[in-house]
């Protein structure tokens, strides 16, 4: 009986290890997403120079390929900060207890260069706790001279 008791007691250990690399893989699949829709974004910006139609265009067909639907606070205090409400193009200044799939916000330089900073977000989710929080994950372009096709903003 001893035996048996001995096995119940390891056989538990080894699925609390498997619930727990399972929660771990998870939470590392939903932040790698995160970070690749950012990367491409910036890229978009960076090719666009600038945040344009085209570019919107772009950057919400990559959204919607890598399946991107969270949603964040953007920072009002800062100023000038613009979120997307939806994966079609539309954008507004970003509102106070408003939720965004993402934002962005251009800077300009001495030299009247430009550059962009962008905020996606990441919900932390437990497959059997649920949402846990969501965080901002930021980037910045580099600097460049920009379009004349970029939005009034």
């Amino acid at each position: 009986m001893r035996e048996v008791s001995g096995s119940t007691w390891v056989f538990q250990m080894m699925i609390l290890f498997i619930l727990i690399f399972a929660c771990f893989l998870a939470l590392i699949l939903n932040y790698n997403k995160a970070y690749r829709v950012k990367n491409n974004m910036i890229s978009i910006i960076e090719t666009s120079e600038g945040i344009t139609e085209k570019s919107l265009g772009l950057i919400n067909n990559v959204l919607r390929g890598e399946g991107y639907n969270n949603t964040g606070y953007c920072p009002v205090n800062d100023g000038n900060w613009y979120g997307a409400t939806d994966l079609t193009g539309n954008y507004e200044e970003a509102k106070d207890k408003t939720r965004y799939l993402f934002c962005f916000k251009r800077f300009k330089t001495s030299e009247n260069d430009v550059y962009y900073e962008i905020k996606v977000f990441y919900e932390f989710t437990l497959p059997f706790l649920g949402p846990i929080g969501i965080f901002p994950i930021s980037g910045r372009t580099d600097n460049f001279f920009g379009s004349r096709e970029q939005l009034d903003i």
